[in-house]
C-alpha cells in the first residue's frame, strides 16, 4: 500500500514540469492587436459647392425702337446702373457651373422723336442663369476664367412716356425674355476656401416692350449691357464635421 503512495506522489510532482515541457513545444503566433472602435471623421461634406455674392456697374444699350411696323424714336440710349446677385455652385479641377439670380436696378432710357430725349422709360430686370466656366490655370493665386451662361430675364419697363400722346392703360409692362451672357475675370484667392472674383459680363436680355398709350406700345429692340462686377466665393472644400 505505500508503493502505491509512493507513485501516486512521484505522478503529481511530476504534472507541473509535463505542462511546462508541452507549453514549451508548441509554436508561438503573434495575436493582432484589439480593434479600436472610432468614430470616422465626416471629411468634405459638400466637397465642390461653393455660394457665390456679387455686385457690379453696368452700361447698358439697345440696337433701336419702334411702334410696331413702324420707326420708333431715333438716338435711344440706356444709361448706367447698379447689378447685384447671389448664386450657388459646384466645381473641378479646372471646370464650374453655377446657378445665379441677379437684379439689375432701372437704367434710363432716353429717344428722339421730335426733340431731342422727348421720348423715355425705365428698364429693371431680374434674371435667373446657369452658367459654365473654364479655369485656365492659377499662377500666384490668381486664375483667369471664361465662361457662359443661359436663362431667363423678367424684364420691368415703367414710365414710360412721349411726347402728346395719352396713356390708355396700365403705367408699366413686364415681361419674361430669353437671356444670355459671355463673361471673363480673374478670381484670387485669399484664404483655402474663399476667393475674391473680378469680372466681365455681357448680358442679353432681348426686345423689351412698354405699357400702351394712345399709339400702342413701343419696342426697345435688343436690350443688353456691359458689367463689372466684384464678388466673393465661398466653398465648402475644407468643412470638416467629426
Amino acid at each position: 500500500m505505500s508503493q502505491w503512495r509512493l507513485f501516486a506522489a512521484a505522478g503529481l510532482l511530476m504534472l507541473p514540469l509535463a505542462s511546462g515541457v508541452r507549453a514549451a513545444d508548441m509554436p508561438k503566433y503573434d495575436l493582432p492587436p484589439p480593434a479600436v472602435s472610432e468614430r470616422p471623421a465626416l471629411e468634405h461634406l459638400a466637397s465642390g459647392w461653393y455660394l457665390r455674392g456679387d455686385i457690379g456697374s453696368r452700361w447698358s444699350e439697345a440696337t433701336g425702337a419702334s411702334f410696331g411696323p413702324l420707326a420708333g424714336p431715333t438716338s435711344n440710349r440706356l444709361g448706367s446702373g447698379l447689378t447685384a446677385g447671389v448664386g450657388v455652385g459646384i466645381k473641378t479641377a479646372w471646370a464650374r457651373t453655377d446657378v445665379t439670380l441677379d437684379y439689375a436696378f432701372p437704367v434710363d432710357y432716353k429717344g428722339t422723336l421730335f426733340s431731342a430725349d422727348d421720348t423715355t422709360a425705365k428698364i429693371s430686370a431680374t434674371t435667373a442663369l446657369f452658367n459654365g466656366y473654364i479655369d485656365l490655370g492659377t499662377w500666384y493665386g490668381l486664375t483667369p476664367y471664361i465662361g457662359a451662361g443661359a436663362g431667363a430675364a423678367f424684364a420691368r419697363v415703367t414710365d414710360f412716356n412721349r411726347p402728346v400722346v395719352p396713356f390708355t392703360g396700365a403705367s408699366s409692362h413686364s415681361q419674361t425674355n430669353f437671356a444670355y451672357a459671355l463673361m471673363g475675370g480673374v478670381a484670387w484667392a485669399v484664404a483655402p476656401n474663399l476667393q475674391i472674383d473680378v469680372g466681365y459680363r455681357y448680358l442679353n436680355i432681348g426686345d423689351v416692350k412698354t405699357a400702351s398709350d394712345g399709339l400702342g406700345d413701343m419696342t426697345i429692340r435688343n436690350v443688353a449691357a456691359h458689367e463689372v462686377r466684384v464678388g466673393v466665393r465661398w466653398s465648402f472644400d475644407d468643412l470638416r464635421i467629426r
